[in-house]
């Protein structure tokens, strides 16, 4: 191309550019198993899906996993936390002493390095305006704890005159009405909701089997080789907090949801289903504001 060129095309140059944009920014990392909603124009979002049960010979309809995300003098730490395991994390434990130690601005430091709690389930895309291509499939959904919550008020509700559902039941369940807008800079779920009970696919078994069957594994999301070694992760955390010497990494990091601190690069490679059983998770230490919900641990252990 010469340099006429270059000048006379440059319109459909940067059209060319702003579609790839827009697709790098849809990809999720590369793993075309996760599905992520997207804003319109006005900055608003909306899609409609179905939480799906647990895979077959997996007991849970969701995977839990705590991870870490905030940047240092060393750089950035995006490592998923050894609690999710529970086993001791370094980083956990050295944000309980700093919490510990009275200190207000240690404080306030184990706040920006707290650990982040994320679902994964598998859904069923219902509407998918930003993509329609996305419809009729089955994925897996990563959402943080105000979409949980919401999960949780349907399936305990507050006031006698409402009826509790199972969300991941596929013929007493509901659709889920997911309503992104934007407050303050980040994606807010509040206005969400699961719209009225009714079977999935208007409850034609076979269909409902053979969706069943295509289903992720979600105990893979928490299996062991999806964590490094508590001495490969002190190690990091001592470079980034400015306590040895590190290379200076560029992390590609985007802001969701509720969470102030930027969403990991990383992405668990999934594969179909798994009937290893997944490690439990621990609780939280002190300094955590993360709430594991009793009745969700009840349901786990029965």
């Amino acid at each position: 191309m010469s340099f006429a060129d270059l000048k006379k095309n440059n319109k459909s140059i940067f059209q060319k550019l702003s579609t790839e944009l827009e697709k790098s920014s849809s990809s999720n990392n590369g793993d075309d198993r996760l599905w992520k909603p997207q804003l319109d124009k006005s900055g608003n979002g909306y899609a409609v899906i179905r939480f799906l049960p647990a895979p077959d010979s997996e007991s849970m309809p969701w995977a839990k996993l705590y991870s870490h995300s905030f940047q240092g003098p060393g750089g950035w730490y995006i490592e998923n936390s050894l609690t999710t395991l529970g086993q001791q994390d370094p980083l956990s434990q050295h944000n309980s002493e700093l919490w510990n130690s009275g200190s207000d601005s240690n404080k306030e430091i184990a706040r920006k390095q707290k650990r982040k709690l994320s679902y994964y389930s598998n859904i069923y895309v219902v509407k998918d305006p930003a993509n329609p291509s996305n419809e009729g499939k089955v994925f897996l959904f990563r959402y943080g704890k105000k979409i949980f919550d919401k999960i949780t008020e349907a399936m305990e509700p507050q006031f006698e005159d409402e009826q509790p559902i199972n969300p991941f039941d596929m013929w007493e369940g509901a659709d889920f009405k997911l309503k992104i807008c934007k407050v303050a800079g980040y994606w807010n779920y509040d206005k969400s909701e699961f719209a009225r009970p009714a079977p999935l696919l208007g409850g034609d078994d076979a269909e409902l089997e053979e969706l069943w069957k295509t289903e992720y594994s979600l105990e893979e999301v928490v299996a062991p080789d999806k964590f490094k070694s508590y001495e490969q992760l002190q190690s990091r955390m001592k470079l980034v907090l400015g306590q040895g010497r590190s290379k200076q990494i560029d992390e590609e990091v985007t802001n969701e949801e509720e969470y102030s601190a930027p969403e990991p690069s990383y992405t668990p490679k999934f594969s179909k289903r798994e009937s290893e059983p997944a490690p439990s998770a621990s609780s939280s230490s002190s300094y955590q504001d993360d709430e594991d919900l009793s009745y969700f641990a009840r349901l786990a252990d029965a």
